[in-house]
């Protein structure tokens, strides 16, 4: 049996598959664009002035802190004792771990109770320590973080643990370190993960605004954590409605390959 196809009908056809095509590649791209606004930092910033939180904002030493201590001073012979890292369960480590109790064992003065301190009043108590027992005359105490580290995860493009050795970091030097946010990311919902005293504390921040600047937040503590939220793109994009946008959208293109090549 031979079907006759009218020409007007044909392409009546051919340009009612070839809108309806082309309305739902409109309305898949309509779903799947995000705002222009939330894929960038700072929409609201202008010409501003903010004063820095980092030096009010010292980190408080807590246990599993692993310290590096250098005492310096005119009689090497002497201060070189007190250069020697602790000895920790039979092993020896390049610098003073907080245990458990946060204690640390420093040679000559023995066990210090440093959890809950800052570097500098560990370090003022070390020095009066050496200078009241006289043991050293005007010693010079340095301490830094040897495990100072921030973690960034989710919708970053190099999710991973990053090591800080100058023990100074912001949230947007973590992120560019993680190769920055991908266009995924939920800008203005990025949660910090903070502890302290083994009590956590979660923020949420705002990256389209100005508020990090005026925020405590903007510079980390040791073992941070940034966690980069995936947006609603993301989410639509990885659901089975996508799915099966694409799978019709591919019928169609299908279709209207065949009535125009017959």
């Amino acid at each position: 049996m031979k079907t006759n196809f009218s020409p007007i009908n044909l392409n009546k056809t051919k340009s009612y598959v070839l809108k309806f095509s082309f309305l739902l590649v409109v309305a898949l791209q309509m779903t799947s664009c995000g705002s222009a606004k939330k894929s960038s930092y700072f929409n609201e910033v202008g010409n501003n002035t903010f004063a820095s939180y980092y030096e009010p904002l010292e980190p408080i030493l807590q246990k599993n802190d692993l310290l590096s201590i250098n005492i310096t001073s005119l009689n090497a012979e002497v201060t070189e004792m007190f250069n020697i890292a602790n000895n920790v369960g039979g092993i020896q480590t390049p610098g003073y771990l907080i245990d458990q109790d946060g204690f640390i064992r420093f040679p000559v003065l023995g066990k210090i109770a440093v959890a809950g301190l800052t570097k500098k009043e560990l370090r003022e108590y070390i020095r009066e320590e050496l200078i009241s027992k006289r043991l050293l005359m005007e010693p010079i105490v340095d301490i830094r973080f040897m495990n100072f580290k921030v973690s960034v995860l989710g919708e970053v493009n190099q999710p991973a643990v990053f090591t800080i050795p100058n023990e100074k970091v912001t949230l947007l030097e973590a992120l560019g370190m993680a190769g920055d946010m991908t266009i995924y990311a939920q800008r203005n919902n990025v949660l910090l993960i903070s502890e302290e005293d083994g009590i956590k504390s979660t923020k949420r921040i705002d990256l389209t605004s100005d508020e990090l600047f005026t925020s405590p937040n903007y510079y980390l503590k040791p073992n941070d954590i940034v966690y980069v939220q995936p947006n609603d793109r993301k989410v639509r994009n990885t659901s089975n409605a996508t799915q099966w946008f694409s799978v019709i959208l591919g019928s169609l293109s299908l279709a209207v390959i065949s009535i125009a090549s017959f």
